[in-house]
């Protein structure tokens, strides 16, 4: 038996397609993510409905305000009881601390640097080209404020899991398997199995398994690799 380690990214907007495509591949996954496109186009409603089928959701909505206003947020979230979800670390320490006292069962996730961006796009935004130090940098600040762990690519998680410990969340996006995916906007990627063995926990995975031809055969087929 293999353990779960495939979080679903749910990015569509077509709801009952979502559904089908949650009762299929419910007993194979660790939890189903909902971000921007999902929740934008569903809201609560549709939250409830996935819920309802897998009450393990990881709500990546990426918070990033004022303390005051992440805090009102994060206390209206949390009453929809979702296993993890997401900040920005850049919001600074102030913006973070204020999460301590409103967890409850959800845990909270810095987002470091996404993995759409390479070092041209970090030189530019952040002053600085090499990805590494800024996510080691963001990664320290995450596990000094007290988050539960950290959302970084592929190419980092060998570097972060020497800095942060073994207890500290890593979850992975920009996983990639065998398939091309037209426009492609994930630049720091790397396998499944190779993620895991550099020391992620999770990984999300979207379009390479709900964009083929056969999701729950995919699925299966990437946790048996791990």
């Amino acid at each position: 038996m293999y353990s779960k380690k495939i979080i679903v990214a749910l990015d569509s907007k077509n709801l009952n397609k979502t559904i089908k495509l949650v009762k299929i591949l419910k007993n194979e996954v660790h939890a189903f993510k909902i971000g921007y496109q999902f929740f934008y186009n569903f809201g609560l409603e549709g939250y409830k409905k996935i819920y309802s089928i897998c009450p393990k959701i990881f709500l990546d909505l990426k918070l990033h305000d004022i303390p005051n206003t992440v805090e009102k947020g994060l206390e209206a979230l949390v009453k929809i009881r979702p296993i993890y979800t997401t900040i920005h670390i850049t919001g600074g320490d102030d913006m973070m601390k204020v999460l301590k006292s409103n967890k409850k069962n959800t845990k909270i996730l810095g987002v470091s640097v996404l993995t759409s961006m390479d070092s041209n796009q970090t030189k530019k935004y952040y002053n600085q080209k090499n990805v590494s130090i800024l996510v080691k940098k963001y990664a320290h600040a995450a596990k000094k404020n007290k988050l539960d762990g950290i959302v970084c690519s592929p190419k980092e998680i060998n570097f972060i899991r020497k800095e942060v410990g073994k207890n500290f969340l890593i979850i992975t996006p920009g996983i990639r398997i065998n398939n091309k995916i037209k426009g492609d906007d994930q630049k720091r990627v790397e396998t499944p199995k190779k993620a895991i063995d550099l020391g992620a926990n999770f990984l999300v995975i979207g379009r390479p398994i709900t964009a083929s031809k056969d999701p729950l055969k995919v699925l299966k087929e990437i946790n048996k690799s791990l």
